[in-house]
């Protein structure tokens, strides 16, 4: 694997994220010890334990608080979306990943995709918001088209996934959106991003961010303190 020195820096390209419906205080408690350790770009759970993680991060100022919009599917209502992206931000969210109308862009009603999207921008009020495409549902000119939305909603970033999909992102996936939007937005991927080789191969393709859940992000975050020779117990 190539890119030795840029893995001082890894964890500020990394959300980390515990976004399942099973998630429980335990597992934030113990996202929260790797969040210390780490100190990853940003965190996330959902909504109804924002307010816990929100609390949690207080101590640790260098990890961001973002908010989950329309999990997992994408599929509530814009006012609704706007209501919850209202709320994350009350809570002190600095990020904001919502799920786009994945039926309506596969049936093609791009004014309603784009719209939605841009209305969760607008109420974000300059707070970063990252448009979940949700690619495993999606043929490659929907992704295309999706992206193209995105950027047209004044988004920052495309994002791949929620990681609830039937399959994982993939490198061909990172070049197909980076091809389409160029540097009109950056590239997060989510689902499937298991180990160093893939985030360097990503990264190359043109993504900046990855969300990872806490089982595959420990074990690569303890890759990468055995190549850099730290003490994966500290």
């Amino acid at each position: 694997m190539k890119h030795y020195d840029e893995l001082e820096n890894l964890a500020k390209m990394i959300d980390i994220s515990a976004v399942r419906t099973d998630v429980t205080i335990s597992e934030l408690e113990y996202m929260m010890e790797l969040v210390k350790k780490y100190r990853f770009i940003c965190a996330f759970t959902m909504p109804c334990f924002t307010p816990w993680l929100a609390d949690a991060l207080k101590d640790v100022p260098e990890t961001g608080l973002g908010g989950a919009v329309g999990f997992p599917s994408g599929t509530s209502t814009t006012p609704i979306k706007v209501a919850i992206a209202k709320e994350l931000l009350s809570f002190g969210c600095n990020e904001l990943d919502m799920v786009i109308n994945v039926g309506a862009l596969k049936s093609g009603l791009y004014d309603i995709v784009r719209d939605d999207i841009k209305a969760v921008v607008d109420a974000a009020q300059g707070v970063p918001v990252k448009s979940i495409l949700e690619i495993a549902y999606l043929t490659d000119d929907e992704i295309k088209r999706g992206s193209e939305l995105a950027v047209e909603a004044g988004v920052t970033f495309v994002k791949t996934g929620t990681g609830w999909g039937p399959k994982p992102t993939t490198v061909d996936t990172i070049r197909l959106i980076k091809e389409t939007i160029g540097d009109s937005a950056k590239i997060k991927a989510a689902g499937g991003v298991r180990d160093l080789d893939t985030i360097y191969a990503m990264k190359e393709a043109g993504c900046s961010r990855f969300g990872i859940g806490l089982n595959s992000l420990v074990k690569i975050m303890e890759e990468a303190d055995r190549i850099l020779g730290r003490d994966i117990n500290k």
